[in-house]
């Protein structure tokens, strides 16, 4: 198999999450309260097998994961896709007990995993990141609390966290979060550690950011939160390549997720304009209309095109990944938002209109253009990258 053609059970399968999505997973979806975790809707797609899919999948099938259910419903799509982006560095960096413990719970849709990466001050930089991981000393001679996350040793092998993380999807109602915080200060990139850290530890506690989704998005406040040597994820000091393995993995599928959405709208679109009467004939008739419509399906298979290739190359362990995921993140989320905002255009005013097919995808498009590495940072990896290559000939 190419990057550029899928075997035709891949393309049956895709159909079939199609279809689920809209007949089992758009019900629920629809019963859920916009700013909280939908729990049925996850056990839903526990019960189906999505969740546990995440973890013997490829980046490919993760791909076609996340663009399926994006084409019939956000909401499980973007479920799905917090589960794995909060739970993968488990998969990936835990130990045997962390892994026994909270993936057969992930997979089965009984417990909510969360990705703590983003502070106040580190958002798109996050090497820059504060929340440190301090030694504790004892208890007479411990120092004030540092105004960000900070890990703060406690023995040998134990930290308290102090700080804040800011905008985290599925805070405050995960059950627990992969938080990265700082163990070693002035080090930047190589003095992070990633802990697994349970929503009950004492410390923790977190407030909901009201924003544009429908899921929960929260900031969370640690005030000493006691992790130890059991609690890492990974090494301590090399949590920032967690991370960005992580996200290596995930920004091709984040494209993914804006290619579903935008073939929903390319497609919403064409069954208006050959249907909607204007100016003597169809819409589509219109010159300046039917090339619109050429434009978007090219892009929109475009950006697939370019998910493949990079989820492809990740499979297939290739040293470019992180240029190819960063490509393959910022083209396929810049192409859903003119896709939708030209399917919003071509319909005209009821696309506006509150539950509208493309009202919905229009507040929907717009944050994959931010998170997980916003526009510009996925070009200052691409250039990084080419120039390394440059210098490296």
């Amino acid at each position: 198999m190419t990057a550029f053609s899928l075997e035709p059970a891949q393309l049956a399968w895709c159909a079939e999450l199609r279809t689920l999505a809209a007949e089992r997973l758009r019900p629920l979806a629809d019963k859920g309260e916009p700013g909280h975790v939908n729990r049925a809707l996850v056990a839903e797609l526990g019960d189906l097998g999505l969740l546990g899919r995440l973890f013997t999948s490829g980046a490919l099938d993760l791909c076609l994961m996340r663009e399926s259910l994006a084409y019939a419903c956000t909401e499980a799509e973007t479920a799905l896709a917090l589960q794995g982006l909060g739970a993968h560095p488990v998969h990936a960096h835990g130990t045997p007990e962390q892994r026994a413990r909270w993936l057969p719970r992930v997979a089965d849709g009984t417990a909510i995993a969360a990705f703590a990466l983003s502070e106040p001050g580190a958002g798109s930089d996050a090497a820059a990141l504060e929340l440190r991981a301090e030694p504790e000393a004892p208890r007479g001679d411990r120092p004030p609390a540092a105004p960000a996350l900070a890990a703060a040793p406690d023995g040998p092998a134990r930290w308290r966290l102090t700080g804040e993380k800011c905008w985290i999807s599925n805070a405050p109602e995960a059950d627990f979060y992969t938080v990265f915080a700082r163990t070693t200060p002035g080090a930047g990139a190589r003095g992070v550690t990633a802990f697994l850290v349970p929503a009950d530890r004492p410390g923790l506690t977190g407030r909901g950011i009201d924003m544009l989704s429908p899921h929960p998005i929260g900031a969370l406040d640690f005030d000493a939160v006691p992790v130890t040597a059991d609690d890492v994820l990974g090494e301590a000091d090399r949590g920032f390549r967690v991370a960005m393995g992580t996200l290596n993995l995930f920004r091709p599928s984040v494209g993914a997720f804006a290619v579903g959405m935008a073939q929903a709208a390319l497609d919403a679109t064409l069954a208006h304009t050959a249907g909607r009467d204007a100016f003597g004939g169809k819409l589509r008739d219109l010159q300046a209309v039917s090339h619109q419509v050429a434009e978007m399906a090219l892009r929109t298979e475009a950006a697939r095109l370019m998910v493949h290739a990079a989820a492809s190359a990740y499979d297939a362990d290739s040293p470019d990944v992180p240029r190819r995921s960063a490509m393959a993140k910022l083209l396929a989320t810049e192409t859903a938002q003119y896709v939708v905002d030209t399917a919003v255009q071509l319909h005209g005013a009821r696309a506006l209109q509150r539950g509208h097919l493309l009202e919905h995808l229009y507040r929907e498009v717009r944050a994959p253009r931010v998170y997980e590495g916003a526009s510009e940072v996925q070009r200052g990896i691409i250039a990084k990258e080419l120039y390394a290559r440059q210098e490296a000939r």
